[in-house]
């Protein structure tokens, strides 16, 4: 340490050119800084979809599911699987341990399930890995919309025009089409009309095919050159295709227009979306989980204004959901309290050093250390975000403090040694200085460290959360200590000797405190049992008062973005739920204050959204200028005007934040195993009576796995062979008249549609009409379909979901009026005591409470060795545990403070009211050995002996330092507390409450409690 500073100060020029340097490459990477609103949260996740068409949700759970699962068990680095069956689809997510790479993980699930999907029925689409999404992967959500452009001309310019242009964006992972009525080929047959010409479904099929198969005309060598031949399309439009021959009768062609319907039209919809009001197209751009938000956002919004004059007719509207919007109104929230508290920090430096070079040598601290932690993080490849600057702004009044200590203690012995009588030289009085508080400011440094190291041992949600926040703090604290150790002295030795010759005089401030202060101090050192008794009896009511705090995981995000779950009951059909929904968009449109609509509703081809019609996610944006509370207030009770379906309003963080902990959007879920579907049902709903009766919950939910009507076909096997029908002659014809057939493709321009054969309307009416649908035979005649199967209407589930290997079913609630912890235990305590459970079925609770608790106990548990550190450091410093324990005690009176500003904040303890805790305990130790550390000084190198003459002095010499330390820190933070409760501030503004109210009672106990009890206590041998 002697070599560092003294390098220092001899190459001090170079020192202060490396400083400059470092200030304007970080001013020059600002730009190129990432920036985002939350740092990457969720476990890498691949997610894999396999479309099984006709196969009821059972069926696909044990020919698609399962064995997918199967065939994935045992990857390498896999935590765990969810998985989803529906009708005609499963979705397999694989969740793998936090840190997995994720196109590691991505190669290693391709390898496996290239092996798998050989293993599925012939039925079934090959599987699908859904491209790599991150926790927060919803970039921008775009609606479509036109009085004059067809739902099915909007979706040949989403596919084929927007999407590829979309796509070619950096950072784009998807873009999801809901609402796309794609453009069909459409050759509707009726058996009777076959019947009535003589044609097989088959003949159909088959012409139909032949006429749209491209083929490749080869080539032809001539003497000179290679000619190739290209059969041009004989098949563009649908009048081309009623002209295909079918057969000949009579010497004459059958056309296909002779015995079957050709038009051009859209299959069954899977999902649709209502924009503003009206059937539109909903484009949901997702992000690659490296990718950049608002650099997303940007090169999608240029990509659209590029986009423009290929839309004439079409209505679009790119703000129903734009993430960007916050994170910018945070970022520049966080940013200006940033700057103010800057502004305040060299206010305070200026009051009490009343010089203004030494005010600028211990205000350059600040840019050196901010710069020098945002360079290391983005050299690391992370981002800038609310978490860092959260750490940073915490971080900005400490990181002036080594050299406040530095500065005032150069100043203070360069103007003792211009009064001596044989003065040394500045360069050795500024050495001496420096190395009279290294230890301290070291030691200090290192106890700031470590109380935050547990942090970084934080498991899941938390641990992703909060890391960024400490990685930030830690890396300018010690970027501060390393310019204290470096910067400071070669600034002060360039500076300050100028200064020495003037006579030595406190500033006005500090006079007036020290002049308060030797009046209060003296009294206080006489009655130290007294001061004991005090501080016994603030811990006891600082005790009494803890368990009075409530309990939450995050606090609620000031977005303006919001997205409403709207489930019924499921086998509701999408037009049904298009009418419900229009009528939702214009009552929340006629609130003042909300700007659009979006929705969408069941889902979409290649989307992370696997629900029936009966889902639907609805949209809305406010205005910022308006008041917040009241219009949310607005638009909840419109909300909760839709009585007969589940609802709930959320913003986007907190949806993602709830789906990441548990997969489900409740901030509380008992998840109950078991084997048995009907079993599970009926024990979800016991559950749920039971949690409706506890106060405080809302939009309680049990997941909507229910029996739905399903028609059974049971082939007659001895019947269908009298005439010849095998089982998959029946399946296939079925298929092709009730569901369709694709048997070719119509190539135009650079677009693909399809071509199929699908049953006219009239024969996929009712189970009445299925019975009667006619079924070619071998022998060329036909047999309806009831003559060959058995046609019943059975009940089926509507969807089954697994765990690991086990089915599950999720009951759901959030929280209102209490306080989430109370209302989470009282639900465990009910269900366990009320509930009973069958063999192999037990409840799981999940849910932000069970995050929180999980995490507090590793927070405090690690905590715990944090302190042991801090004890070995200051036992190793001042080798007298006498001394050690002094500077402990101003732990738990910084901690008595910590939970005074959480009262103030409202009475609630989130996860980030936790990391505040943790942070005040280094801040506060930071002082105490401050003032230990120069009452030692003064006894071991200055020889004033131990009494009430070495107390009043050494507090009063340090009054001016620890004011600074903690005013400095403190003001940091006011702007987080006077602004409020703004974007980008939720988690930061109950944090500050916290510190600021450990900072006041840390320095009274300080100033006012540590002198009288040093007196008492503090005597040791001199070293």
């Amino acid at each position: 340490m002697n070599w560092l500073i003294s390098t220092a100060l001899r190459f001090r020029t170079l020192v202060v050119a490396a400083a400059i340097a470092l200030i304007v490459v970080g001013v020059r990477t600002a730009d190129d800084v990432p920036l985002d609103v939350f740092p990457e949260f969720a476990p890498p996740k691949v997610e894999i979809q396999t479309e099984a068409p006709g196969l009821a949700t059972e069926e696909v759970e044990k020919l698609v599911t399962v064995p997918i699962e199967n065939s994935l068990n045992g990857i390498p680095f896999l935590d765990h699987v969810h998985s989803k069956s529906v009708l005609g689809l499963s979705s397999v997510k694989l969740f793998f341990h936090r840190g997995t790479d994720l196109i590691t993980a991505r190669n290693l699930v391709n390898e496996r399930l290239s092996q798998a999907a050989t293993r599925l029925p012939q039925v079934v689409n090959p599987p699908v890995i859904l491209p790599p999404l991150s926790s927060l992967s919803r970039a921008m959500k775009i609606g479509l919309s036109s009085k004059t452009v067809s739902q099915m001309d909007l979706t040949v310019l989403s596919k084929w025009t927007i999407r590829p242009q979309l796509m070619a964006v950096p950072g784009v992972a998807n873009v999801a089409i809901w609402g796309d009525y794609d453009k069909q080929f459409q050759v509707l047959v009726d058996p009777d009309r076959l019947r009535a010409h003589n044609v097989t479904l088959n003949a159909v099929m088959l012409a139909v095919g032949n006429s749209v198969a491209p083929t490749s005309g080869g080539f032809i060598d001539t003497p000179n050159q290679r000619l190739a031949i290209r059969h041009t399309a004989t098949v563009n439009d649908p009048e081309e295709l009623r002209n295909t021959v079918v057969a000949y009768r009579n010497g004459a062609p059958l056309l296909l227009g002779d015995v079957a319907e050709v038009k051009i039209g859209s299959p069954p919809p899977i999902g649709d979306a209502i924009i503003n009001d009206v059937p539109g197209i909903l484009l949901i751009v997702e992000k690659q989980p490296w990718a950049n938000t608002l650099d997303v956002t940007h090169g999608v919004e240029e990509a659209m204004a590029q986009l423009a004059p290929a839309l004439p007719d079409v209505d679009v509207d790119t703000k129903i959901f734009r993430p960007a919007t916050f994170i910018e109104r945070a970022l520049d929230n966080l940013t200006h309290s940033l700057v103010i508290g800057c502004v305040l920090v060299i206010v305070v430096l200026a009051l009490f050093l009343f010089d203004w070079r030494a005010a600028v040598i211990s205000s350059l601290a600040i840019p050196l250390s901010l710069v020098a932690a945002v360079l290391v993080l983005y050299h690391r490849g992370g981002t800038v975000n609310t978490m860092v600057l959260a750490g940073l702004i915490i971080a900005l009044g400490e990181v002036v403090d080594d050299a406040i200590i530095d500065v005032e203690n150069i100043l203070r012995r360069l103007r003792l040694n211009h009064g001596a009588g044989n003065p040394k030289s500045a360069f050795r009085v500024v050495l001496d200085a420096s190395l009279e508080v290294r230890s301290a400011v070291v030691y200090a440094t290192l106890i700031v460290v470590l109380t935050l190291v547990p942090v970084f041992f934080l498991e899941g949600l938390a641990g992703s959360f909060f890391r960024p926040l400490a990685a930030s703090y830690i890396l300018a604290i010690l970027a501060s200590l390393v310019v204290a150790l470096t910067v400071t002295p070669a600034l002060s030795l360039i500076l300050l000797p100028r200064t020495a010759d003037r006579k030595h005089r406190d500033a006005p401030l500090t006079r007036i405190l020290k002049r308060w202060y030797s009046a209060v101090l003296p009294p206080l050192i006489r009655r130290p049992k007294t001061i004991v008794a005090f501080v016994l009896l603030v811990f006891v009511g600082a005790g009494a008062a803890v368990p009075q705090l409530g309990e939450e995981l995050m606090p609620k995000f000031k977005e303006t973005d919001f997205l409403m779950h709207w489930v019924e009951k499921p086998g509701i059909g999408i037009e049904a739920m298009n009418r419900i929904t229009i009528a939702a968009s214009k009552e929340l449109r006629a609130i003042e204050g909300v700007n659009n609509f979006g929705s969408h509703i069941g889902r979409a081809e290649v989307a992370d959204e696997v629900y029936g019609p009966n889902f639907t996610e609805l949209w809305i944006s406010i205005d910022e200028d308006v008041d917040y509370d009241e219009t949310v207030a607005k638009v909840q009770e419109a909300v909760d005007g839709y009585p007969g379906l589940y609802r709930d309003l959320l913003t986007y963080l907190t949806e993602r934040i709830k789906e990441v902990l548990t997969g489900a959007s409740g901030s509380i879920v008992v998840r109950i195993y078991g084997p048995n579907l009907e079993e599970l049902r009926a024990t979800a709903q016991n559950v749920a009576d039971t949690m409706k009766n506890v106060d405080g919950v809302t939009s309680l939910k049990v997941e909507p796995q229910v029996l739905i009507p399903q028609i059974v076909v049971r082939l007659k096997l001895d019947v269908a062979a009298q005439f010849g029908l095998s089982p998959g002659d029946v399946r296939r014809a079925t298929t092709t008249l009730i569901r369709g057939t694709q048997v070719g493709e119509i190539f135009e321009d650079q677009k693909i549609f399809r071509v199929v054969v699908w049953g006219v309307e009239s024969v996929r009416r009712d189970v009445d009409v299925l019975r009667g649908l006619m079924i070619d035979t071998p022998q060329g005649g036909q047999v309806p379909l009831g003559d060959v199967a058995e046609i019943t209407i059975e009940p089926a589930a509507n969807a089954i979901q697994r765990i690991g290997t086990s089915r599950k079913l999720d009951v759901t609630c959030n929280v209102s009026g209490r306080d989430l912890g109370s209302v989470a235990q009282e639900i465990e305590q009910r269900v366990l005591a009320d509930v009973k459970f069958k063999e192999g079925h037990h409840p799981e609770f999940l849910g932000e409470y069970a995050e929180a608790q999980a995490s507090r106990r590793r927070l405090l548990g690690l905590s715990a060795f944090s302190l042991l550190g801090i004890l070995l450091l200051l036992q190793s410093d001042f080798g007298s545990m006498r001394l050690v324990l002094l500077i402990f005690l101003t732990l738990p009176f910084a901690l008595v403070g910590g939970i005074a500003g959480a009262f103030a904040c409202g009475g609630v303890i989130s996860l980030g009211s936790l990391i505040g805790f943790v942070t005040v305990l280094g801040v506060a130790a930071r002082n105490g050995i401050m003032l230990v550390d120069h009452y030692r000084h003064l006894q071991n190198e200055e020889g004033v002996e131990f009494g009430p003459e070495l107390i009043i002095r050494g507090a009063a010499e340090r009054l001016a330092p620890i004011l600074m330390t903690a005013l400095t820190t403190g003001l940091a933070l006011v702007p987080l507390i006077v602004t409020g409760n703004q974007p980008g501030q939720e988690i930061e503004y109950p944090m500050a409450f916290v510190i600021l109210g450990g900072l006041v009672t840390s320095t009274l106990l300080n100033l006012l409690v540590l002198p009288p009890l040093f007196a008492r206590f503090g005597r040791v041998a001199k070293q």
